[in-house]
């Protein structure tokens, strides 16, 4: 196995010999495909996916990456998971590929890209189909065989964002694969063509599964009578300079879509006619012999979408053609229509027919994690969580100075935390600790909100001590999570006990609150409540606070009322400071306690709340209140061990190992009578 790999890599090292020496290119234009009318087989050339997404260059040198689009636009921000991962490489390269956004089975969802913003938008993917230079080495003109070889080579085995687009023998039965699986279509490209920028020959071509054009958008219409914003847009390719009038698109939008597209149109407006000569917008044809009445709203001719259609009439107009993307990524002056030519004219040599076997060419994204909510650039953005707008705005308000971490890093977090965090919410009343300003400005709780929250939010009703009727937020899905988030609500804080059962608390909690302690005491504190409790033949839950101390619950089920569950609390806690006079507290006031750690039971009330499972924290370090495994309680842990950063990774890898406290609760009874047989 190593003499294989030692002489893969000896043949890739004598490939790179055959390159020239030169510095970085800059600015390439990738080279392009000609349309060919049909598929075929032939030995000298390779087969590819044609994938559905935008075309980039990726300029990697010294961990610094730069992403352009076919014209040189930049993609490195906006596609910022690609570029993440490219930073990581150790090598230098110049890398042609495919920006693609992936369903899950795997095919290309381009109407996803084009809405890209964020992770939660769609697993992104670049697929690399060439390499042009490396480490100093031109390789443009070594033939594709060679370069893909070298390619292959170079490209991280684990990174499932950074792909090969593989290549394939027989084009004929790739096309039928490709065409069954609603592929856009295939690449041919011959095995010893050179990489020759901005040149669109013969050595590559491009054959399509389904019809689809580039197209100008040179104004859109509104039918008389109609509610949407607009009915159509109107059509063009240029030829001879000229902008030539192809037709009418009226289908593939969402309401969203046209609000978005009509933002971009208000710009352009103009009385000035982009056509050639002005096209009857109303003429009937044999397939819409009565059109509606519509008018026309004319716009420079600068942005490029994407249509598919049937077929092309002899006067040049598409024939049912539906919208399916916008193209940032193209210049409209550079819109034409390809026509396709004959593959066979194309083929200097025919080769007899190849049957090999043809297997999937789609991969399924590996990581089905949940991904980032809100991109890192821009300030205010809009998100559909679970079938709700919202938008979120000042995301770059720094939270935590200490650490740099912002509000967009907050909602990151509640978003990707949310399927940990949820069942410790879920209709629970909750009372809001809000800082607006981040960790370091006023901060301020709110329990009423009452015609405040959102009409789909769900509330709790209470009435105060002078009579007034007043309403809790109650914890539901993901909206509410964020809600809270984006309200500035740092930490999450519910009740112990549920809405179906409001005076029966779940779990009980005993926090380890220390003074002048160190955290070496709070460890052996919260080690003894687990020796009782054990003891006692009862599970108790252990996680930090992700502030000084330490919090344990002990299930009940909701079995027991708020006093039986206090009263058990101060049992435990009674025997705890027993052994652990000398440093424990039971005093509430702070001025008797001397500065000893004080052993909490009162927080077990009705109202009273505490940070739940998997809360940040306003603290320093972006602090996360984390559950741990008993045998994590030691010396050497430690309360920043878990914060914004790190606690992610975390949950997935272990799981929720803190949902034991809200199943089956304890028998109390039988535990306090042997608790009193042990201890008293």
């Amino acid at each position: 196995m190593g003499k294989k790999k030692d002489n893969k890599t000896a043949h890739i090292n004598t490939l790179l010999k055959a390159g020239a020496p030169a510095s970085m290119p800059e600015g390439i234009k990738p080279m392009l495909a000609v349309l060919v009318n049909a598929p075929f087989d032939d030995p000298l050339w390779a087969f590819e996916v044609k994938w559905d997404g935008y075309r980039s260059l990726a300029y990697i040198q010294k961990g610094e990456v730069s992403l352009a689009s076919r014209n040189n636009k930049p993609f490195t921000d906006k596609y910022y998971p690609i570029t993440q991962d490219l930073q990581k490489w150790k090598n230098d390269a110049v890398l042609d590929g495919e920006i693609l956004v992936l369903k899950e089975d795997g095919k290309a969802d381009f109407s996803a890209l084009q809405n890209w913003r964020s992770e939660a938008d769609g697993y992104l993917v670049y697929y690399a189909f060439d390499i042009l230079w490396y480490n100093g080495i031109n390789l443009m003109e070594l033939p594709l065989t060679e370069r893909q070889a070298i390619l292959k080579e170079i490209l991280p085995k684990d990174d499932d964002r950074i792909r090969l687009s593989q290549s394939f023998e027989g084009g004929i039965d790739f096309f039928q694969t490709a065409s069954a699986m609603g592929l856009e279509g295939i690449m041919a490209k011959r095995k010893d063509s050179l990489y020759i920028p901005e040149s669109r020959n013969r050595q590559w071509l491009k054959i399509k599964a389904q019809k689809r054009q580039e197209v100008v958008i040179a104004g859109y219409t509104r039918n008389e009578d109609s509610s949407k914003l607009f009915s159509s847009l109107l059509l063009g390719f240029y030829q001879n300079g000229e902008l030539q009038y192809a037709g009418k698109v009226g289908t593939g939008f969402t309401d969203k879509m046209q609000k978005e597209m009509m933002q971009e149109f208000a710009p352009l407006i103009t009385k000035t006619i982009p056509f050639a000569s002005e096209p009857d917008i109303n003429k009937p044809s044999r397939f819409r012999p009565n059109p509606p009445h519509a008018k026309a709203v004319w716009l420079r001719p600068e942005l490029v979408c994407e249509v598919s259609y049937a077929e092309i009439t002899s006067e040049g107009v598409f024939r049912h053609p539906s919208f399916e993307g916008m193209r940032s990524d193209k210049k409209a002056a550079d819109v034409t229509l390809e026509k396709e030519a004959e593959s066979g004219a194309v083929l200097k040599d025919n080769a007899p027919e190849m049957k090999a076997p043809v297997t999937s060419p789609l991969s399924a994204p590996k990581d089905s994690g949940v991904k980032t909510l809100l991109n890192p650039t821009e300030e205010s953005q809009t998100k559909k969580i679970k079938g709700q707008n919202m938008t979120f705005s000042h995301l770059s308000k720094v939270y935590w100075p200490q650490s740099g971490d912002t509000k967009r890093d907050m909602l990151n977090y509640y978003y990707k935390a949310a399927e940990f965090i949820l069942p410790y919410l879920k209709d629970r009343p909750l009372s809001l600790n809000r800082f607006p300003g981040g960790i370091n400005g006023k901060s301020f709780y709110q329990k009423d909100v009452k015609g405040k929250a959102p009409e789909w939010a769900q509330t709790f009703p209470y009435t105060t001590s002078d009579g007034e009727e007043k309403e809790f937020l109650v914890g539901g899905d993901e909206k509410t999570l964020l809600y809270m988030a984006s309200l500035g609500c740092i930490e999450m804080n519910p009740w112990f006990s549920r809405i179906q059962h409001p005076d029966n608390p779940d779990y009980c909690v005993i926090d380890l609150d220390p003074d002048q302690n160190t955290f070496g005491q709070v460890i052996q504190a919260a080690c003894e409540v687990k020796n009782i409790l054990d003891s006692l033949d009862i599970t108790g839950y252990v996680k930090t606070s992700g502030s000084t101390g330490i919090h344990i619950y002990i299930p009940l089920g909701a079995k027991y009322s708020y006093g039986q569950s206090q009263m058990f609390a101060k049992m435990i806690v009674s025997i705890v400071h027993g052994q652990l006079a000398g440093f424990t507290s039971l005093e509430r006031q702070i001025k008797n306690r001397g500065g000893k750690m004080y052993l909490d039971f009162l927080q077990n009330r009705p109202g009273a709340t505490i940070a739940c499972p998997y809360s940040l924290r306003p603290k320093p370090d972006a602090t996360v209140s984390m559950p741990l495994h008993w045998e994590e309680v030691r010396k050497g842990l430690e309360i920043k061990d878990f914060t914004i950063e790190n606690s992610i990774a975390r949950m997935r890898a272990e799981g929720d190992i803190f949902k034991g406290a809200l199943q089956k609760g304890i028998d109390m009874r039988k535990a306090v009578a042997k608790a009193q047989s042990l201890f008293f």
